[in-house]
């Protein structure tokens, strides 16, 4: 009888894994965007395409902490299957499973790093990558899909949502402080003297097509085509760890990398609010989203063919143990305690009316803010949850990229002590620059993301806070610190 129990439960866990890429879930997924809204990949290509097979991985050690014989080990192990979802029979089970695929490599070459250069002890020096007390990198893992073959693997959720903390423990699903694009960018520049350069210009403007906004007059993101392999590498190496121009992002405003503990709690995902998360089911199609099918949108007709493309996808197995991992996360233990500076901290953030906007527990009302040079339209009113206010930030990123919706959402503070660079484009390394005034001047140096010419410009908007005395903005960054 225990074991028919186990089993039934286990089926119903298996029956309750939702359908994650349908014709009708997609076309109310995401808020439409202020220029050209793409149209996705149908369900019926999506389900042609075949689903990836995760094999079991393993840690990568920087080099002076890595165990003696660990590669000569892993050369000796066979590939081994690691996700099987027909060996999950409780929640617990499919959370431990989500930890698999969130670690899961979706590439096996060289992106950010190579595995030359995770062998290399002075890739870490002259990039800065963390390494985490137990002399990990937490950002990639060596995978075995054929024996003999060790592989470099990366580009899973770890490699953007890991951040090593002061003390070198691993923070899972947080803002990420891998260094990445400017890694990247000193990879460009090896390939460029290895005397491919013409080459490699041509495959950078390729590649940058991607951040281009159709039907968007004066682009912006178009002046990657006249950019120089000098410039492309220059403008890598201006995005610090915590900000990315990931795909369909910009080169020229990046955004912060989001940190994911908590997204259980979150209406709306991505800075601009573009994906709505009404259930697990959207926080599947947004990963699947991000990973495997962002490349397939098209912004033009919807009669235009649609093919699969080359490659895999997630199985909706998968991404619903990922999803569950994900809801689990918890922030790492504050070292900040609520003191009596903290608590005078709390009385200003009631006082001042941060509440409105950032309303506790979670310190966010999950709502959406026009930016300037947007009307939200009736239907959206009717629609989206909107606040009649505007807050003034930059809203290049909100018009002018393809995550555009002419919103940004409204943040929550919990965990704002870990996070960091701050603002949607990362422009200020901590509280104390975000409440500095002289952030707004023309002439000020962003301390975050300062722009790929590392010009002087100013962090507008959110003027919230400025104006306090020096006593009481201390006491309220100790008290946003306590979150």
């Amino acid at each position: 009888m225990r074991v028919f129990i186990v089993l039934l439960a286990a089926n119903v866990l298996l029956a309750q894994v939702p359908r994650t890429w349908t014709d009708a879930a997609v076309a109310v997924l995401e808020v439409p965007l202020a220029n050209t809204s793409p149209v996705h990949i149908s369900e019926k290509a999506y389900y042609e395409m075949p689903s990836r097979t995760i094999y079991r991985s393993y840690p990568v050690y920087h080099p002076n902490r890595e165990p003696a014989g660990y590669m000569e080990w892993l050369n000796q192990q066979e590939p081994q299957v690691a996700f099987d979802a027909t060996n999950l029979k409780t929640t617990q089970d499919w959370i431990k499973a989500g930890e698999i695929v969130f670690n899961a490599a979706v590439s096996f070459g060289p992106v950010f790093f190579s595995a030359e250069d995770l062998r290399n002890p002075s890739f870490f020096e002259k990039n800065g990558m963390p390494v985490a007390k137990d002399g990990t990198i937490p950002f990639a893992r060596w995978v075995i899909r054929r024996k003999g073959q060790v592989e470099m693997g990366s580009m899973g959720c770890n490699t953007c949502h890991t951040r090593v903390m002061p003390d070198g423990s691993i923070a899972p699903g947080a803002q990420g402080n891998n260094p990445g694009d400017r890694q990247g960018a000193r990879m460009l520049s090896r390939a460029a003297k290895s005397g491919s350069s013409a080459e490699v210009l041509t495959r950078m403007r390729n590649f940058s097509r991607q951040f281009e906004v159709p039907g968007l007059q004066d682009d912006p993101n178009g002046l990657t085509q006249t950019m120089s392999l000098e410039e492309f590498v220059a403008a890598g190496e201006a995005i610090p760890p915590g900000v990315t121009a990931r795909s369909h992002t910009s080169m020229i405003f990046p955004p912060q990398i989001p940190d994911l503990i908590g997204v259980k709690d979150r209406q709306f995902l991505d800075h601009t609010g573009l994906v709505r998360h009404r259930s697990i089911g959207d926080l599947m199609r947004y990963s699947t989203l991000v990973q495997d099918t962002i490349g397939l949108a098209r912004y033009g007709s919807a009669e235009a063919p649609q093919q699969p493309r080359k490659g895999t996808r997630y199985s909706d197995e998968q991404l619903y143990a990922l999803a569950q991992y994900l809801y689990s996360l918890q922030p790492p233990t504050n070292p900040n305690r609520l003191d009596a500076v903290a608590r005078q901290g709390s009385k200003v953030f009631d006082r001042e009316g941060c509440g409105g906007c950032h309303t506790a527990p979670l310190y966010t009302n999950n709502k959406l803010i026009p930016v300037d040079g947007f009307t939200p339209s009736a239907d959206h009113r009717s629609r989206f949850e909107i606040l009649d206010k505007r807050v003034g930030t930059d809203p290049r990123y909100a018009l002018q990229t393809r995550k555009g919706t002419g919103y940004y959402k409204v943040p929550s503070l919990k965990g704002v002590w870990y996070r960091g660079p701050l603002e949607h484009n990362g422009s200020v390394a901590t509280l104390e620059d975000w409440f500095d005034p002289a952030r707004l001047q023309s002439d000020y140096v962003p301390t975050g993301y300062a722009g790929p010419d590392g010009r002087n410009r100013g962090v507008k908007g959110h003027e919230f806070g400025l104006t306090l005395p020096a006593n009481e903005k201390k006491a309220l960054i100790a008290f946003l610190r306590t979150l």
